[in-house]
Order: C-alpha cells, then structure tokens, then sequence
C-alpha cells in the first residue's frame, strides 16, 4: 500500500511531460520553418534584378521538368527568353542562379568559389571529401598533392593501356557487325572506360569486359546517379532524415556500400603489393607510376601525406570520374560520327594515315589527328558530359552588367546552356567541327565551350579524358563504320553525366578498306 501511494504521486506528472514534449517540437518545428521562410524571403530579394519563368509556390520549377528527354532544350529556350541569367526554384526554399552565357560565366569560373552545399552534398555519403567536392585549404592541398598524378609523363603510358581496353570492345562487336543489328552503346563503352581507369589510374586488371553478367560497380554507379537526381527533385527528400527514412534512402545505401566495396578491394591489393615492394625503384622497374601510387605516396611540404579516409574519397571520385563521363563523351561523339558519315569520313582517312596499319594509338600518335579532334570538340559542345555545376558564393559577385549576386546564393552553370547559346554559336544545334577551327576559336569567348569547366577549379583529369576519346574513337573508326539507326533518337537526361532515357543505339559494318 505504502508503495502504491509512493509512486502514486508520480502519475499526475507524465501528461505534463507530454504536454512539454508538445510543446518543444512544435516551436523545433516553427524556428525552423521561420528560418526557411525567411531563406526563401532573401532569395526572392537577391533574384529581384534577375527576372525568370514563372514558378509554382511550393514546387517552384520542378514540375516543369518532365524526365522526357527534353528537359535541357526547355532549359535553352527560357536562356532565349531571359538573356545571361536567370532564377530557377526547386522547391520553395531553393532558388539557384542559372547562368548560361560565357559573359557571365568567366567571374563565377575564374574564382575559387566552392562547389554548392546543397547539391553536392547529396553526392558526398559517396565520393567524400575529394577534389570534386572539397574546398578551402583541403581542396587546395589535394589538388597540389594530385597535380604530379596528371603529368604528361604519366600520361604517356596509357594511350597503350587505353587501345588494349578500346580493343577488346571492338573484337566484342564483331557479332554486331555480322548481323548488322542495332545495339546500344552506354552499356558497352561504361565497361570499357571502367576497364581503363582500372589499368591505368590503379595498375588494377578486372576483367570487367570480358566476365558474364552484369558488373556490380557500374549498376551501382547507375542507381547513385538515379538516386541523387530524384533527391534533388523531391523538396522533401532535401531533409537527410526523411531521406535516409525513406525507400530510396535504403537503396541510395544499399548502391554506396557496392561502390564503397569495389574501390576498397582495388587499395587493399594495392597496399599489399607495396608491402612487398621493398627495393627501392621497385615501382617503377615493374611498372609504370600510376595515379594512387602518387596517392599513396604523396606528400606535403611538412611531409605530411593523404589520410586513409582521403585516399578512400579520391580513389572513389576518380574511380566515378574517370570512367562514367569519359563513357557519356565518347558513346555521344560515336552517335554524332554515326548521323554525319561526311565527317566520319574524313575522320576515317585521317586516322588510316596517321596508325599505318598499327592496331593501337600511341602518344605522338594523339597530335596528327586534328580533323578528328575537332569532331570530339563539336560532339561535347552539343552534349557535354557534365551538361551543368554549381558553386556556393561566399562573397558579393558583380558580374559585367552591373548585377551583383550577394554572398550565399547558389550560383548554377549550365554548360548545356552555353554550348547551345544562339547568341554566341550560329545554328547550334547544327554538327559543324569547323567552329573549331583555329582561326574560328580566336574569334571566340574562352569561355563558350567549357566542357571541362575552367579556372582554377576545372578538371583536372581533362587531358587523360581527351587522351581516351581520341584513341577509342580512332580506333573504332579504323574498325567500323558507323551507321545511324533512325529508329532510336536518344532522349537525353541530366544526371551526375549526360545519359540518354532510351539508351544510345547505332548499327555498324567492318570498314571496307577497298573502297
């Protein structure tokens, strides 16, 4: 009884503590809807001397994206419409700055401003903190520490390694070329560029082209760029909890820990081997200096070297970097080949004289190509393979005309945009390779053809890209023809890469060396 009455008397209290309970969420919740409330006050100010299309209160420009295939033209069409800049809304707290015009571009691209905290970091559970996504002095020491990485000495030896890889694609489409079936690409040259990066950047040989089934890293890098696009898409998903909550929360994590676990067993064997390379020049003499030896390896001017959580983020953004938009170029610059066999052939004659009769690319080899190097520039001007980036800006940005952005606001660039401006290229939907020419490009801005972005931030792999397309795209060419397949137009979408809804289909037939 004594008991009873003792603990009786707590009873009354817990209605109270549901009560307090109440009470506290409910002001969580109003302090943080006040806050972004007024975050979306501020950027209807700061967007103020920028007009744009109309948006919708709550989910702002999103609706207007369809995923259809037409999304980026839309994009170009409202550039039309809103010359330099203009606001786009994803969701009703999330403004960014679209900027497609090199007038505008060259002062976000000429900074050092980073990359967005708020796309970005969708991407970050990832490929960590790595050059694509760090900032400040980390970004800084990493790019210094990685630069040696990107050496033309290091480059050199890959134009061999990239043909090998190049090489065993084509042999897998001797059947296409029997048969003269349409196939798809993407698919094909993923494994190819994945294949490469492997034997190039980490010494690693997979196997990858040549195992059955489908490769788990690829699939996986698929279902992140999926997944991190409807992220950005759905207001709601902005919010970490209710994302990680969520069914594409478990699938986002469920696809990281694939990526995690490939990348994680290409260091590992990499370590064990240095473990046993005890002489010193053992590297060297076995074979040559790759990109995570220079990881592994690098250090700063305090003889400080790269963590293993930063090893593990670089090897994964250049694992993903360095095979998927190198794969999205080269499958659109083989499509655009495909639709204008003119210029292929002119391309094919050109390739001929330079290899000789040789079955692989090598280093000289890159330079006595030009014609075909124009055509690469022209299939990335028309569908870049990072169709758009975004920066955070951490100080006020004048731009030429005067407006000025203030300091956090989210500043997009769509390359896309740029690349299909009317006002700076004459019919640009047209693929014409001379615009590349020299005396063409002198005429031009630097910065209205930015594939590869530019200014101190740019990419820092572009000339292993170039490298790459080049020798596959000789390559195939000395090969196949390549033949347009009208029943398959690609409909293009922006991920993390430009891909295609449909896939990217052509036919193609040995190349007849008698005609």
């Amino acid at each position: 009884m004594d008991f009873t009455e003792a603990f009786g008397g707590f009873q009354p209290r817990f209605p109270h503590m549901h009560h307090l309970l109440a009470v506290l969420c409910l002001v969580a919740v109003v302090y943080k809807l006040t806050i972004l409330l007024r975050k979306r006050r501020d950027a209807f100010r700061h967007m103020e001397p920028f007009p744009g299309p109309p948006a919708h209160w709550l989910f702002g420009h999103v609706l207007e994206f369809k995923q259809d295939g037409e999304d980026l033209y839309k994009v170009v069409k409202w550039g039309q419409k809103y010359p330099y800049a203009f606001p786009m809304w994803f969701g009703p707290f999330v403004c960014f700055l679209n900027i497609h015009h090199p007038d505008y571009v060259k002062t976000i691209l000429a900074s050092t401003e980073p990359k967005d905290n708020f796309a970005y970091r969708f991407i970050e559970s990832w490929i960590g903190e790595g050059l694509l996504v760090s900032k400040g002095q980390k970004w800084f020491r990493h790019r210094r520490l990685l630069t040696p990485g990107f050496h033309y000495d290091v480059l050199k030896p890959y134009v061999k390694l990239m043909s090998d890889s190049a090489n065993t694609m084509l042999a897998k489409w001797e059947r296409y070329a029997k048969t003269g079936e349409s196939f798809e690409l993407f698919e094909h040259v993923s494994l190819m560029t994945l294949d490469s990066i492997l034997k190039c950047a980490f010494s690693y040989n997979s196997n990858c082209q040549t195992e059955g089934g489908t490769n788990a890293y690829i699939q996986s890098v698929y279902e992140l760029s999926n997944l991190i696009n409807l992220r950005f898409r759905t207001f709601p998903y902005h919010n970490d909890l209710i994302f990680y909550f969520s069914p594409h929360g478990f699938r986002y994590r469920k696809a990281c820990k694939v990526a995690h676990n490939h990348t994680a067993e290409v260091v590992r064997k990499r370590k064990e081997a240095l473990k046993q390379e005890k002489e010193p020049g053992y590297i060297q003499t076995k074979r040559n200096l790759d990109f995570l030896d220079i990881l592994l390896c690098a250090r700063d001017e305090n003889q400080q070297g790269l963590s293993d959580e930063d090893i593990r983020a670089e090897v994964d953004t250049f694992m993903f970097e360095g095979h998927d938009t190198t794969a999205s170029g080269i499958s659109f610059i083989l499509y655009c080949l495909a639709c204008h066999p003119e210029h292929q052939k002119k391309c094919r004659d050109e390739i001929m004289q330079t290899l000789e009769g040789k079955d692989s690319m090598e280093w000289d080899d890159l330079s006595k190509i030009p014609y075909t190097t124009m055509c690469i520039k022209e299939s990335l001007r028309l569908y870049p393979p990072v169709p758009g980036i975004s920066r955070h800006v951490t100080k006020p940005l004048t731009f030429f005309d005067g407006r000025t952005i203030p300091a956090g606001c989210n500043v997009g660039t769509s390359i896309f945009g740029i690349h299909r401006n009317p006002t700076i290229w004459e019919n640009p939907d047209v693929f014409d390779p001379l615009r590349f020419l020299p005396e063409n490009v002198s005429m031009r801005s630097p910065h209205a053809f930015v594939p590869f972005a530019a200014g101190p931030r740019n990419c820092i792999g572009q000339n292993f890209a170039m490298n790459e397309m080049k020798a596959v795209v000789a390559l195939t060419l000395k090969r196949y023809q390549l033949i347009e397949d009208p029943d398959w137009k690609p409909k293009i979408i922006p991920r993390l890469v430009l891909r295609s809804l449909n896939g990217i289909h052509i036919k193609i037939k040995p190349v007849d060396y008698d005609v």
